[in-house]
């Protein structure tokens, strides 16, 4: 599936100073499924329940809310991603525990607000709720470890529903991946790491996963959102075939070259696209600048004031000197770059670069 943090993530200012840390959903919506099990066994609330993460630590989540019922218990765990702008922060993940079938062991259950998996690519396969596999083997574990306690079979349904979840996961990649009507509960650690890289380039992964899976043979990436949207327009693409690169076209080229796909157009500003043609793979500002000296150097080639173009105080400001000749050789070499990376691996490679309004004013490439 795809971590949940906002498509602006890559444009917020991290804050300076140590960043505390949170939890994933796959963490709370184990906590909140043991504490559920618990008490529908022995009839007494654990608040706060003890769980174990995957490293072996073991944290203790505080009941934001807790019902008993005759043939079922719900426990709710508000989340808490720490100083990560994680679009589940404050959520409440629940989870509403029943005695499954005889034999028929731990079974998972989409509540309101937890999607369901509807294309072929993910880790879950279509059909099943949008609960990734550590998550599951999280909540089976400590379901059977309190079953084997009590002497009770560990035949359980779980269902796990967020509250609001379905306008959450708008703004996530679920719509464009095919899980369809709510959030997915994610996790491998069950620790959120503030403004985590890994969790953006998993969503990339994701993308590119789907897109296979479905038989694409054209995708396109995109920094931003004006980029996209001149991309989609010019390629016709769908949706679920356009990834959010963001600023990280490393790990996104990195990914294809042992996924890859046929065809593979990669827009963004010219600033950004600079980058990448100057070899940087991560192009956000505070990890790599343009290079004004070499952008001064290709002004030169094609008659431009170089001199002007290196004093100038933006890559943008050397666009409007230099002219849209400059914007073709910054293209050309944005798409030399991604073809070592790729290292020969079977995908045509198209550059697009995209002004502020949204026009493309250089291409490279078929």
């Amino acid at each position: 599936m795809i971590e949940k943090l906002s498509t602006q993530t890559s444009a917020l200012r991290r804050p300076g100073g140590d960043l505390r840390s949170g939890y994933t959903t796959g963490a709370c919506a184990t906590a909140a499924a043991s504490a559920a099990w618990a008490c529908l066994l022995t009839g007494v609330w654990r608040n706060p329940i003890e769980i174990t993460l995957p490293a072996g630590q073991a944290v203790q989540f505080a009941l934001g809310e807790a019902h008993l019922g005759d043939a079922q218990a719900t426990a709710g765990v508000v989340k808490d991603a720490g100083d990560d702008p994680d679009v589940t922060h404050g959520a409440m993940v629940r989870a509403t525990v029943r005695r499954g079938a005889v034999g028929g062991g731990v079974v998972f259950r989409a509540g309101a607000g937890v999607g369901m998996v509807t294309r072929p690519g993910l880790p879950i396969p279509p059909g099943e709720p949008a609960i990734n596999p550590v998550p599951r083997r999280m909540m089976a574990e400590h379901l059977a470890e309190i079953s084997a306690r009590l002497g009770v079979a560990a035949d359980v349904e779980v269902e796990i529903s967020v509250p609001g979840g379905a306008e959450l996961a708008q703004k996530t990649w679920n719509p464009r991946l095919g899980i369809e009507g709510g959030i997915s509960i994610l996790g491998t650690t069950g620790i959120v790491k503030p403004y985590s890289c890994a969790a953006w380039i998993a969503s990339i992964h994701r993308g590119v996963d789907v897109a296979r899976a479905g038989g694409a043979q054209h995708v396109a990436a995109a920094t931003g959102s004006t980029s996209e949207r001149a991309v989609k327009a010019e390629t016709g693409l769908a949706d679920w075939l356009l990834l959010d690169m963001g600023d990280f076209a490393g790990g996104m080229l990195k990914y294809l070259r042992r996924h890859p796909v046929p065809q593979l157009t990669i827009a963004g500003g010219f600033a950004k696209l600079t980058k990448l043609g100057q070899g940087a793979l991560d192009l956000h500002s505070s990890r790599s600048q343009v290079d004004m000296q070499r952008l001064a150097e290709l002004s030169a080639q094609i008659g431009a004031d170089a001199s002007a173009v290196a004093a100038a105080p933006t890559a943008m400001a050397a666009l409007e000197i230099a002219g849209p000749a400059l914007a073709e050789r910054c293209a050309a070499a944005a798409r030399r770059t991604a073809m070592e990376v790729l290292q020969g691996a079977p995908i045509e490679v198209s550059i697009l670069v995209v002004d502020r309004k949204g026009v493309i004013v250089a291409r490279a490439g078929p």
